[in-house]
């Protein structure tokens, strides 16, 4: 508990450095006269890079473990940060942005690593204590943005790089520990580990938690990275005021990836997908159209239900290829970052040209494909 609980710390603060990022949208439109595309654009640069190194990170620490990247990709998102602090152009902005994206590729397939050696065999319950270890990061970023940065000058980013320092502090410890016990593991000839379906079945599988994960990121991305705007455009709300909505939002999010990963050891992981995605279906219908109490409403309820379904996918796909833990948490959170990355930007141009409402409306339907679950396997049966 003493490791899952410090992987999870340095998650929060990960994850927090990140949502720093979209926190300050408003404020760098502004200062650098972006168009919503421009914005979109250095979501799309940071989910990039936060995407596409993570699968080969994944892929290469299964065959060679390397506990102390952990503490390596904090230097990264250290000096992104930094970077971001003092940038006077926008190709500065999306080269900073580039960096704190690759110190987050690089973070999470070991980190997840380790959050599953260290949990005793209850594999969701380490996965949602991971997993929302980032997402009270998450929570916590637009407020820290609101108190630090808004209104008090770009210059004020330079202080979230005291929060890296916190969290490469603590990945040195939580790498010493990880390295203390893969020494300690006595050495065996490698057993391949077998899935307990076949390989199409695995491969088909596996393509619908990708569809499920488009349908779930490109709807949170809406949420993420544009939500500040529509409250701003549709009820004239303040900046502080759209970010403390947004961090109700991502405190509904931290709530229920917590909540997925337990239910799901007890219940069964495709329960848990089943309820979450296309459970949200009725409430992400229903909120381009009500007012602002109810806006808030559904989105803390859409949050709640909508997130829970990530730690189910994750372990999911791991009991699907097992003995590819780093690699599937790679391809997945490496997916999670890439989808989001382009539907920020797809959805940057489409506030442009036909008025950020329109984006709701469009994304409403996204959880209908939450209809997908019916394709996925009962994989506890077939370990059975």
């Amino acid at each position: 508990m003493q490791i899952l609980g410090a992987v999870a710390f340095a998650h929060l603060l990960n994850d927090l450095v990140q949502a720093m990022l979209p926190s300050i949208y408003p404020m760098l439109k502004a200062e650098f006269g972006l168009s919503f595309t421009q914005v979109g654009l250095i979501t799309l640069t940071f989910q990039c890079t936060a995407s596409l190194l993570q699968p080969w990170i994944g892929l290469y620490t299964d065959r060679r473990p390397m506990p102390y990247l952990l503490p390596a990709g904090m230097v990264a998102t250290f000096i992104g940060v930094l970077m971001m602090a003092v940038a006077h152009s926008f190709p500065a902005l999306l080269v900073s942005a580039a960096l704190i994206g690759v110190g987050s590729s690089t973070f999470h397939p070991e980190a997840s690593r380790v959050a599953r050696t260290a949990s005793g065999g209850r594999f969701g319950f380490a996965q949602s204590l991971f997993q929302v270890g980032g997402n009270v990061g998450s929570a916590l970023g637009p407020v820290l943005a609101a108190a630090i940065i808004i209104g008090r000058g770009q210059g004020n980013i330079g202080w979230f790089a005291v929060l890296v320092g916190v969290a490469f502090a603590v990945l040195v410890y939580v790498s010493r520990w990880h390295s203390a016990h893969l020494a300690s593991l006595p050495r065996k000839k490698a057993v391949v580990a077998q899935s307990p379906l076949p390989k199409a079945r695995v491969y088909g599988a596996l393509a619908v938690l990708a569809l499920l994960v488009f349908s779930k990121y490109i709807y949170m991305s809406s949420l993420s990275s544009y939500y500040t705007f529509y409250l701003i455009d549709k009820f004239g709300v303040s900046v502080s005021s759209a970010q403390m909505y947004l961090f109700l939002f991502l405190a509904a999010v931290a709530a229920g990836t917590f909540m997925g990963g337990p239910i799901g050891d007890r219940i069964g992981r495709k329960r848990v997908i089943w309820m979450s995605i296309l459970g949200a279906a009725p409430f992400t219908l229903a909120l381009p159209y009500v007012d602002l109490f109810w806006t808030a409403v559904l989105t803390v309820v859409i949050g709640f239900v909508i997130s829970s379904a990530f730690s189910a996918i994750v372990v999911f796909a791991q009991e699907l290829m097992p003995g590819k833990v780093g690699m599937i948490a790679g391809i997945f959170f490496g997916l999670m970052f890439g989808v989001s990355g382009i539907g920020a930007a797809a959805m940057g141009h489409i506030a442009d040209v036909a008025g950020i409402a329109y984006v709701y409306q469009l994304c409403s339907y996204l959880p209908l494909l939450g209809i997908l679950t019916v394709l996925l396997p009962h994989i506890e049966q077939h370990k059975r």
